[in-house]
């Protein structure tokens, strides 16, 4: 009979090989793989040596799957995540020795915390489309009409600005699908506009959907992972908030600067003269732009993650639009594509019109939505007002899921999903006019687009939580993520910070959401800040970064910008957005450093 065990190994007990020292010793000084045969009244063992690089390369597998399916063979979500979720099952089974309630219990904790995360996304979509079906979504493209004939400006307004809007209200590759074609409309090249839309797509990402990456992202991994043990001994919500703090915090230094990026990108792939400099000369509104919006973003931010994004895009557009009306830092030499005649056979895609206002809605009415949403969060999040109390006063919660010391709890009334966004749903219904067909398509349509989302979110979340629970083997072995995270961090030592943002980037690269690069990521960055004695806060942080950033290239979002401007250049959007992604995320990593090191050692 042949039985396989896995269990620690003394360095000591290899014949030759003793003693290691230094990094060897702690690569090595981990589980082997013991088969243990018997014949007859003998028994022989064989050792068959796993260091801790090897147990990461299994742990991996299952990122490594998720990533083959959907970014080499572009599987959707839908398909590749359950894929990814049953290697996970088996290696956990296989290696760690995982019996079938734990796995069980794994995978329905992240089912669970998947569906706060659809709750979200459900009423964020629905808002939505109740304004394109009702014909507000109309209304205020044609509002960014006539504004001003440079085209930086323009970029600036239409995919900085009203694409933040839409990032922080609905998130989910929204922006550069409604931001590209408000541009194409304004006379932009079909590609210039969906290449821009996704580089501006990049700091309100990581607060999108009122702060979905944040909320059923990141505390859907470290929620379980802290049971009711918040570090530093807050509650879940304060922890989150702070965490929600230092995201803005490195996102907003760093996109003071991304408006500019966006234009000299612009300038220098679709400019006449392919000068990046000519982007310079809107330098002043550029960077104006920037701060009235990212201010705001890092002011919102210490009210929680539902804010920053929606809030500051809102603040900062009213701002922008006014002092573009006006001239404000606005150049005296409008710049201008060249004439069509001169473009490159790529840059064309579809036409796009202005569309036919319904004259009932006003643009006041249009906007009215957004005013509702903001000013709901806003009263909710105040502490020092009753309205959030109350919607935290119901509570569901599943502890000791199937007698596992996995646990689930959520305030049903307190997801954004919920309150405002369905409220504010309905009653929009009703004073936009929809007529009962336009409703009947909102409602149908909404529920089509989740059901991708669905089944891509709950593998995915599964996916995680199994690999995170791999930790409660009956070996005492280190779990996946563990083991993930001390090989890289015994890689690339301190100098991790600079490595974290990539981390996000590879997530969002593979599923097209900054929210499933931190379901994915999260648990791994902060174990290996927790092997390094570094900022858990900080890493994490840089890990949302970094995920925001890889929707600039992600194979998802390009696609889908590409789709809906007509332009067939997927390739060439991923290969100019490397070099802004590039840029951001070395930015980033720097400040990670700084932050860590200089200014603000020993943060949790």
């Amino acid at each position: 009979m042949i039985t396989i065990v896995v269990r620690p190994v003394d360095p000591g007990e290899i014949p030759g090989v003793s003693p290691w020292g230094g990094w060897m010793e702690e690569v090595m000084n981990f589980p082997a793989l013991v088969v243990t045969g018997s014949a007859g009244n003998s028994s022989q063992e064989r050792r068959i040596l796993m260091p801790l690089g090897v147990l990461a390369i299994i742990g991996f597998l299952p990122i490594l799957c998720a990533f083959v399916t959907m970014a080499v063979l572009r599987w959707p979500g839908k398909k590749a995540m359950p894929v990814s979720w049953l290697v996970a099952l088996v290696l956990a089974a296989a290696v760690w020795r995982m019996d079938a309630i734990w796995l069980t219990a794994a995978t329905i904790n992240g089912i669970l915390n998947a569906l706060n995360i659809l709750i979200i996304v459900f009423g964020a979509i629905l808002v939505m489309n109740v304004l394109n079906f009702s014909g507000a979504m109309a209304v205020i493209n044609k509002g960014f009409y006539g504004i001003t004939p440079d085209r930086r400006i323009q970029a600036i307004i239409a995919g900085w600005m009203f694409g933040a809007l839409i990032e922080g209200a609905a998130g989910f590759g929204t922006p550069a699908a409604l931001a590209g074609p408000l541009m194409v409309g304004l006379g932009f090249p079909p590609l210039a506009a969906a290449l821009v839309a996704l580089i501006y797509n990049s700091t309100p990402v990581s607060f999108g959907a009122v702060g979905t990456p944040h909320i059923g992202g990141i505390w859907a991994v470290l929620g379980p992972m802290f049971k009711d043990k918040v570090p530093m001994g807050l509650a879940g919500t304060e922890y989150l908030r702070i965490q929600g703090i230092w995201s803005a915090t490195i996102h907003g230094i760093c996109g003071i600067f991304v408006p500019l990026l966006g234009i000299c990108m612009m300038t220098w792939l679709f400019g006449e003269k392919h000068d990046w400099r000519e982007g310079l000369g809107a330098a002043p509104f550029a960077i104006f732009s920037g701060l009235v919006f990212v201010i705001p973003y890092w002011l919102l931010s210490w009210l929680g993650p539902e804010l920053p994004s929606l809030g500051g895009a809102a603040i900062g557009l009213l701002i922008t639009v006014w002092a573009a009306s006006r001239g404000f830092l606005v150049p005296d030499k409008p710049w201008d594509f060249p004439p069509k005649e001169k473009w490159g056979k790529e840059w064309f895609g579809a036409t796009v019109s202005v569309e036919e206002t319904p004259k009932h809605i006003t643009p006041l009415l249009a906007y009215l939505s957004y005013i509702l949403i903001v000013l709901a969060l806003v009263l909710t999040r105040l502490r020092n007002l009753p309205f959030g109390g109350w919607l935290k006063a119901w509570t569901i919660a599943w502890k000791n899921i199937l007698g596992t010391n996995l646990a689930y709890s959520v305030q049903p009334l307190n997801l954004p999903g919920i309150f405002p966004f369905l409220v504010v749903a309905l009653l929009a219904m009703g004073y936009l006019r929809m007529t009962p067909a336009a409703r009947s398509k909102t409602w149908s349509t909404t529920f089509k687009q989740l059901v991708s989302a669905a089944i891509a979110l709950c593998a995915a979340v599964a996916m995680v939580q199994v690999m995170l629970c791999t930790a409660n083997n009956p070996m005492k072995i280190d779990g996946m993520m563990t083991a993930m995270a001390k090989t890289t961090a015994l890689i690339f030592g301190k100098a991790w910070p600079i490595a974290s943002p990539w981390v996000g980037i590879l997530g969002a690269f593979m599923a097209g959401s900054n929210t499933v690069s931190n379901i994915m990521f999260t648990g791994f960055q902060y174990t290996i800040a927790d092997q390094l004695g570094i900022s858990h806060l900080i890493v994490v942080s840089l890990q949302c970064v970094g995920g925001a950033i890889g929707n600039m290239i992600c194979v998802h979002n390009v696609v889908a910008a590409c789709t809906t401007v007509g332009s067939p250049g997927e390739g060439t959007i991923i290969k100019a957005n490397l070099i802004p992604a590039t840029l951001y995320a070395v930015a980033a990593g720097i400040l990670g450093l700084l932050f860590i090191y200089v200014l603000f050692p020993g943060t949790y």
